[in-house]
């Protein structure tokens, strides 16, 4: 996986190519970060297609304003504040939160039986959306985009010890769910 770094320079390049007119840049940045954004915003929506459409959002205020996404100091974090924004309003015009959609894509564990992969991902993301938003947030941005709290709490615009000591509650919580779940599992 690239580095933060780096993969905020991949998005400065792809964003200074689409400030030079380039639909097939708007479509290299969406190849690039398409799959971790929604990932990120579904961890604030609860629902794909919210996610799907908030993405969709920030990537079109990118191809109206192209020179944000440029001139921001670290350009990934600011595609995912943006994102984040994005979701935080859809959040907030709809009338009551669902929590439909399929997100087991969020979840990558080993094992080679299916059915057991299957319970693990729907635990994992039971136990993980249980949780509020602000927790939840940090821990896919920690595990699932491998992030330092320094480049967490830039996104989340919150200070780094804030943003570890979420993680550390958030992770305290999964584990006690999930060990709760594993108990119910054995006992029936």
């Amino acid at each position: 996986m690239a580095t933060f770094d780096s993969f905020s320079d991949q998005v400065r390049r792809r964003a200074e190519r689409i400030a030079e007119s380039s639909a097939a840049a708007l479509a290299g940045l969406y190849d690039l970060t398409a799959q971790r954004l929604v990932r990120y915003a579904t961890t604030i929506t609860a629902n794909q297609h919210d996610a799907e459409d908030a993405v969709s959002a920030a990537l079109v205020r990118v191809a109206r304003e192209p020179r944000l996404l440029c001139r921001a100091e670290r350009p990934w974090a600011y595609l995912l504040r943006m994102v984040r924004n994005e979701s935080l309003l859809i959040l907030r015009k709809k009338k009551r939160w669902s929590l439909l959609g399929d997100l087991s894509d969020l979840l990558t564990r080993r094992s080679s039986d299916p059915i057991e992969i299957e319970d693990q991902q729907r635990a994992v993301w039971s136990a993980l959306r249980s949780l509020p938003t602000e927790q939840s947030e940090v821990v896919v941005l920690k595990i699932w985009e491998d992030m330092t709290f320094a480049q967490i709490s830039e996104v989340l615009e919150v200070s780094p010890s804030t943003a570890a000591s979420r993680y550390r509650y958030a992770i305290e919580k999964l584990s006690g769910k999930l060990r709760s779940s594993d108990a119910e599992v054995i006992h029936e």
